[in-house]
């Protein structure tokens, strides 16, 4: 497992002492749990409040590279103290297939933060019905006249002053070129080496590669066709290719598409940097081995004891000890009492957002301002200013709803309602799914320790604490849609320990 340091300390009166500390003792994190450190990243005298940190930044776009698993951390407040933008990054690094982890808390402080970290998350796909609606008000307006709406600018357009497309005569005939070499046989790679030859660039005046070629080949604004969201136009663009062509060439793309390997739930292990060996404390990974039968086995294994370092703990199934996890993730999301509670913890723990108010009166001021211009109209009083600066307020209106609706979604403040309906709707998750098991995981699961006689489970908030029997919960699994799984062999009256914060 490949692994970063982030460190940082906020101000110029701390140490620079400070830094060495945390680096020390997350490299020390590292060496227990067989991280390879490929970089470190450091801030000094920034504060987490602000997500405007150098080396923060250039971390979370490298994180996009694939080169490191895990980002390392002394305390997960070196990370980010304003928990919209930790649930930003978190979820950003997610895409990327990168967790972030404390070397000093196993449990981290705050608890009920990482859980609304997670609502808050969630919660997006809540708000994108109500708040696109304002965000893409003037943008709709733009795609019914087919003017042009931002973003990358294909390769053979121009646009005017009126914001419309229009082809551009020196790289438009390149792209009917490469329309037409692909449908005779000529590679995407041939295509792109021929375009860099031949001094054509990306709009960030980048070269060309395959993927560029690609999103080419399949853009249908070269056959004439307009799109915003569900708006379609067909013949509101200036065609480049000839639309007979361009049905080949989506054939020929279609047929050499080579279809991807399926990324099953079992090759990705959901509890890593979760689960910790009750013995040595060391991190829990995954690991698999193929049997004779040529069946793959995938478990999770201490890493103190898969390098010998003194651990005797035993593996233990991969699938038994998620799906157990799973279900007990379940057993809370259908308690409705006990999600009541939860609601209620994560309406406390909102922040409050002094942007929003100051934006919606300025919203109010220039509404009102519009209304006396059109008081004034209506009485017959116009000039040519006046319509100037009726326009330009039309203007700061749709500007200032486009902030409020972005600080909206930075930010959002949650009804109660809302809360409890990102809850409920975790209860319709498949738990056969990889992604929903994922999100299920992530937003409840603080830490779990496993004994070879009992597990320690540690949720994302404060409740109280139980003991079930691993056969209570093998009888539960066994009768519900989990696969089955027997428990551990060695298991003498296991036991589940269930610890919430």
């Amino acid at each position: 497992m490949n692994g970063v340091i982030y460190a940082r300390y906020s101000s110029e009166k701390q140490k620079e002492e400070s830094i060495e500390g945390q680096l020390r003792e997350c490299k020390a994190f590292a060496k227990r749990n067989d991280i390879h450190i490929v970089d470190t990243y450091i801030d000094r005298a920034l504060s987490a409040k602000t997500d405007n940190r150098p080396s923060f930044q250039k971390m979370i776009k490298d994180s996009a590279k694939k080169g490191f698993d895990v980002i390392i951390v002394w305390k997960l407040d070196r990370f980010a103290r304003n928990r919209y933008d930790s649930a930003h990054y978190k979820s950003v690094l997610r895409k990327n297939g990168v967790k972030v982890v404390s070397a000093t808390e196993t449990i981290s402080e705050g608890a009920e933060g990482i859980l609304l970290e997670s609502l808050l998350e969630g919660m997006a796909e809540y708000y994108s019905a109500e708040l696109s609606e304002k965000v893409v008000r003037g943008l709709t307006e733009n795609a019914l006249k087919c003017q042009y709406n931002g973003g990358t600018l294909p390769i053979g357009y121009v646009i005017d002053k009126e914001k419309h497309f229009q082809i551009d005569p020196i790289t438009a005939p390149a792209v009917l070129e490469a329309f037409n070499l692909y449908a005779s046989g000529t590679t995407m790679q041939q295509l792109a080496d021929k375009f860099n030859l031949a001094g054509i660039r990306t709009t960030r005046n980048g070269k060309l590669d395959t993927d560029n070629i690609t999103s080419m080949l399949h853009n249908r604004k070269y056959i004439g066709e307009y799109r915003y969201r569900d708006i379609v136009v067909p013949g509101g663009i200036p065609a480049i290719v000839p639309e007979e062509l361009f049905n080949r060439v989506q054939e020929r793309m279609a047929a050499n598409k080579k279809a991807p390997a399926k990324h099953k739930a079992e090759d990705e292990y959901l509890l890593t940097t979760k689960l910790y060996c009750g013995k040595c404390k060391c991190f829990m990974v995954g690991e698999s081995g193929t049997g004779r039968s040529g069946q793959v086995h995938r478990y999770y294994k201490c890493v103190s004891a898969k390098h010998k370092k003194g651990c005797d703990k035993k593996s233990v199934k991969k699938e038994w000890i998620e799906n157990i996890v799973i279900d007990q993730i379940q057993r809370i999301i259908l308690d409705d009492e006990l999600i009541e509670r939860l609601a209620d913890m994560a309406l406390e723990r909102q922040g409050i957002n002094t942007t929003l108010p100051i934006l919606h009166q300025q919203y109010a001021e220039t509404e009102r301002s519009i209304n006396n211009f059109l008081n004034a109209i209506q009485q017959g009083i116009i000039t040519e200013s006046t319509k100037q600066r009726l326009e330009e307020l039309e203007q700061l209106k749709s500007e200032i709803s486009v902030q409020i609706a972005k600080e909206e979604i930075k930010q959002p403040t949650l009804s109660r309602d809302q809360i409890l309906f990102w809850f409920y709707r975790l209860r319709k998750m498949d738990v056969k799914k990889l992604e929903h098991r994922r999100r299920l995981i992530d937003s409840f699961i603080n830490s779990i320790y496993l004994f070879d006689d009992h597990m320690v489970i540690t949720f994302n908030y404060k409740d109280g604490s139980k003991t079930i029997a691993f056969e209570e919960i093998e009888n539960i699994i066994n009768g519900s849609d989990l696969t089955d799984f027997a428990a551990p062999k060695n298991a003498v009256e296991p036991k589940v320990r269930l610890h919430f914060l």
